[in-house]
């Protein structure tokens, strides 16, 4: 019997843009792809994003000799489940490492204005299954792309 682990993290970040900005870094396709697929370890081989509710996200990567898989694939699918303008994203999708799929996971981004600009809270619930990388891979995952979120928001 394979092994399911469940687990559930939050990342609230604050950065200096108001709502609008930060919510369009997720709404406009170029934007997302600089901050969200783009990276040193891998070569995109598909994006594609429908950002509407119902609209699906399909990015596919290629991990390169800098990793301790290259020439692996990874894939992520997911597809927008609630958008409310500026104020909050929902999202479900899957994660594939090679040919076996590795979780299924919720992602709920709230964004709220503050005096300095934009609290971000992300909620991160998903399902990792048997060879998964596991929740704390994941969490380093977010953290790092928020952390491009804001090299985004800094240009």
């Amino acid at each position: 019997m394979s092994e399911t682990v469940f687990n559930t993290f939050v990342i609230d970040r604050t950065y200096p843009a108001p709502v609008e900005r930060v919510f369009t870094a997720f709404a406009d396709p170029e934007k997302r792809r600089r901050w969200f697929a783009e990276g040193h370890s891998h070569e995109v081989t598909a994006y594609e994003t429908e950002f509407r509710v119902g609209g699906v996200e399909h990015v596919r990567y290629v991990l390169n000799d800098t990793t301790p898989f290259p020439g692996t694939p990874l894939e992520s699918v997911g597809q927008y489940h609630d958008i409310v303008p500026n104020e909050r994203i929902v999202m479900a999708g899957t994660m594939s490492f090679g040919d076996r799929r590795i979780s299924s996971a919720l992602l709920t981004i709230e964004l709220v204005p503050t005096d300095d600009g934009t609290n971000l809270v992300c909620t991160h619930q998903a399902a990792f299954f048997e060879g998964a990388d596991g929740p704390q891979m994941r969490e380093m995952g977010w953290q790092k792309l928020f952390d491009k979120l804001g090299d985004e928001l800094g240009r």
